[in-house]
């Protein structure tokens, strides 16, 4: 099949969860069809990945956005647009147009949009598209309203979340197929969306990867949170769910512990608490991912905020570390508390159950052996991919 793939970022291992996702998605749907990938990046230095996308594309089409969504220029065209900022800040008329020769001049199989936020960049067309949606966008972007912007200017930055929950409803509804990761997304689009038809195509994990590292638990021991890209509000709020919460009963019971934080834009505020106290270690840069989930001996997860699932968690569970996280932590995985993972929604269960994986080595290699052999059946990147062959069929018809 003649595939026209188009992602808002540029695919990688190296980046966001988002980014991995397509990298490997890329890479073995390469092996049954022809795929022209369609992407942005912020600046040059992002280029570097093109020459390994390369390998699995019959062409790579490179585009610019704006490295800040906070530039004067798309402040204004929000303000007097309809469409919302995230929508602007990733939108390119240059891209629009680019898509349109190409499908001229080209006769393709079949569109596939990642994110609703690239959709405004394919014209009329008669190829079936299909919409996979990583998460519910506005969702993510009210929670940030609600928690982080003060309160005399919330009115302002609700308008723009009216407008995205608007327009992403719109291309829902708008696409031949649309797809969620976790069943949590589905039933929240079929709610909002009344009558869509919904797919399912979770995250993933390359289970042989992670498995297949070798490296020496530290030792006092540590509890992970990470890897972790802390542009994500949920991530930050995890952390600090996890440093006044979590963490001061653990420490009481297991005073030899240490926390430790690891990921890439890590806030000041955490790396300066770190250097205050023994028991909270910093790693704003690690090589290679797997190192901290093969030293750590149990990862915590609490994270509360929507948003798709969590990468970090399987990576963890591939890599044979024993995990403890909430349920939205484990949302779209289907996780068994006490056989594959320890699942808590309340501060004081979370402490009680990481607490115990530290005690409890016998019960630790458990979890861990589970884990690791659940995301190896269900949640391989080759496992995932076939998933893609049905909605294929369906956008077809």
């Amino acid at each position: 099949m003649k595939i026209l793939m188009l992602v808002p970022f540029i695919p990688n291992t190296a980046m966001s969860g988002g980014q991995t996702r397509w990298y490997n998605i890329i890479k073995l749907l390469s092996k049954k069809h022809d795929i022209t990938l369609f992407t942005l990046i912020k600046d040059d230095t992002e280029r570097q990945f093109v020459l390994e996308l390369e390998k699995y594309c019959v062409k790579v089409k490179v585009f610019y956005r704006s490295k800040s969504p906070w530039t004067f220029r798309n402040l204004i065209l929000t303000a007097f647009s309809h469409y919302p900022l995230l929508v602007i800040r990733n939108y390119s008329p240059s891209v629009k147009r680019a898509i349109a020769r190409e499908l001229d001049r080209e006769k393709y199989d079949l569109i596939h949009a990642e994110t609703f936020y690239v959709m405004p960049h394919i014209p009329k067309t008669s190829v079936p598209t299909i919409l996979v949606e990583q998460t519910i966008e506005y969702q993510v972007y009210k929670h940030y309203v609600d928690h982080e912007i003060p309160r005399v200017l919330r009115l302002i930055y609700m308008v723009d979340v009216m407008k995205l929950k608007f327009w992403e409803q719109y291309y829902w509804r708008k696409t031949d197929q649309l797809v969620a990761v976790s069943d949590e997304d589905k039933k929240t689009m079929q709610k909002l969306s009344p009558g869509i038809s919904v797919d399912i195509i979770p995250n993933g994990v390359d289970a042989h990867h992670f498995a297949n590292h070798k490296a020496r638990k530290k030792s006092p021991p540590r509890v992970l949170y990470g890897v972790a890209n802390f542009k994500w509000l949920q991530n930050v709020e995890a952390v600090d769910i996890l440093l006044d919460k979590v963490w001061p009963s653990v420490h009481a019971l297991v005073p030899k512990a240490k926390l430790w934080i690891v990921g890439r834009l890590i806030p000041e505020r955490f790396v300066k608490l770190a250097r205050k106290r023994t028991d909270v270690e910093i790693t704003e840069s690690i090589p290679d991912a797997r190192d901290a989930f093969k030293k750590a001996s149990v990862m915590v997860v609490p994270v509360k905020g929507p948003g798709g699932t969590r990468l970090k968690v399987f990576e963890a569970m591939a890599a044979g570390l024993p995990v403890v996280t909430t349920r939205v932590g484990g949302a779209g995985i289907d996780l068994l508390h006490g056989v594959n993972v320890m699942v808590a929604d309340s501060t004081e269960g979370l402490a009680e159950h990481t607490v115990t994986l530290l005690k409890d080595k016998k019960l630790a290699a458990k979890i861990a052996k589970n884990g690791q052999r659940f995301v190896k059946q269900h949640f391989d990147w080759n496992v995932i991919v076939k998933l893609h062959d049905d909605v294929y069929r369906k956008a077809l018809k």
